[in-house]
């Protein structure tokens, strides 16, 4: 079972509050100082934690479900982190029954300047990743500064006098946590580049659209091994391409090495990478990420893509991994002024692979219709379904689950939103 971001906060800060307390007499444990206390190192906590989560680590990729279910725990538990800071900064943190010592001795004035700093500098890196109006390239370049203003953080919980010292619990906890986080910060910001790269590839075929451009890629030396449904990370060595962003993969893998991404221009690097990509471009490519596959016991499996998000869907008619695609149909969403692929490639790749398919253009209610009529052929809790598209789409489809009796633990999809 994938850990939520709740168990991940809800863990922190819960060991936390007990190794705290385990250091100060239980008299003063019902006081608004021994809150601020906790609230003080449960933020460091956290923000180490957000570290850890940040690293792409492909082990902590598992223990979420999905490089997506890591970054969603990594944006909440950053801005719980802020919640307690700020009550740690209001009230004072300080009584005379405890026994105070900073574990680094600073003088007055710098010991005042780590407090200020660091409540600034988390409000900043939380403000900035929070910030949508930044575009992506901006926003990632500034976002790297988290872990120097971790370092200042980290210094203020070493200058302020508190009852935690470095051997109590709470300090082998805080110090343990802190130095993970600072090895994931420092592998992510230096080393990452080098070790996660899963190989240089050179783009040898580009169809566009409307808005969209279908690019096929070939290993330079030799491809990697992935799953059908799973994204990648494409950084092209061009200048204005180099920033890396995630894509889906849209073909299952082959003898060839190849790899397809359909992509719509939507955003900044987008938009650019519709109108300057070109074949012989090269690219290093971070992969495989995500966890987005099939439910291999499903007795009726309903797919949902929207524009690009076919694109998992595409990958998993070429995967005869598990088959019985005469169970499945697929509902294409998409609009008609823009759409990419077209209505007939998808409909011509369903009648190969032998998927139900469907046509959803926009104000069309062949979806809703298509789920009611499954779920009265088949009991609805044995319908699986798959949803890649965006959120409003994912609201209207659980609507649509709830009138019809399918479980709401019986849909799958992925978080596309990394800020």
């Amino acid at each position: 079972m994938a850990l939520k971001s709740w168990q991940v906060i809800g863990s922190v800060v819960l060991i936390t509050s007990i190794t705290v307390l385990m250091q100060i007499s239980s008299e003063t444990w019902i006081t608004s100082a021994t809150v601020s206390l906790i609230m003080g190192a449960s933020a460091l906590a956290c923000m180490a934690s957000s570290c850890i989560l940040a690293s792409r680590w492909h082990g902590i990729e598992r223990l979420f479900g999905g490089l997506d279910r890591v970054y969603e725990a990594h944006k909440w538990i950053a801005i719980w982190a802020l919640i307690f800071a700020v009550y740690h900064f209001v009230f004072k943190a300080k009584l005379d029954a405890w026994d105070l010592a900073p574990i680094l001795e600073l003088s007055k004035y710098w010991t005042r300047l780590m407090r200020q700093l660091s409540l600034v500098a988390l409000g900043l890196i939380i403000l900035l990743a929070l910030n949508r109006k930044i575009p992506y390239g901006n926003w990632r370049w500034l976002h790297k500064f988290s872990g120097p203003l971790f370092l200042i953080v980290i210094l203020h919980w070493l200058s302020f006098e508190s009852p935690i010292t470095l051997t109590s619990p709470a300090g082998i906890w805080l110090a343990l946590l802190c130095s993970v986080g600072v090895i994931a910060a420092l592998y992510k910001m230096i080393l990452y580049p080098f070790i996660a790269k899963a190989g240089e590839y050179k783009l040898v075929a580009i169809s566009q659209g409307k808005a969209a451009v279908h690019l096929e890629f070939e290993p330079v030396r030799k491809g990697f091994q992935f799953k059908a449904g799973q994204f990648a990370f494409i950084s092209l060595k061009e200048p204005g391409l180099h920033e890396p962003h995630p894509f889906t993969i849209a073909n299952a893998p082959s003898d060839t090495g190849h790899i397809h991404f359909v992509i719509r221009a939507l955003g900044d690097y987008t938009k650019k990478l519709n109108e300057q990509a070109k074949v012989g471009m090269l690219a290093d490519i971070y992969a495989p990420h995500g966890n987005f596959k099939r439910i291999s016991n499903a007795e009726r499996e309903i797919w949902i893509g929207a524009g690009v998000g076919i694109s998992p869907f595409i990958s998993w008619q070429e995967d005869k991994t598990i088959g019985h695609f005469e169970r499945a149909t697929l509902i294409y969403c998409f609009d008609p002024a823009r759409v990419f692929p077209s209505v007939e490639r998808m409909q011509e790749m369903t009648e190969q692979s032998g998927v139900d398919f469907v046509a959803n253009p926009s104000g069309s209610n062949a979806m809703a219709e298509t789920i009611r009529q499954v779920a009265s052929e088949v009991n609805p809790k044995q319908i699986q379904i798959s949803f890649c598209g965006p959120k409003g789409l994912l609201g209207k489809v659980q609507e649509l689950m709830k009138e019809n009796g399918i479980p709401a633990k019986n849909i799958h999809y992925e978080f596309f939103d990394f800020r």
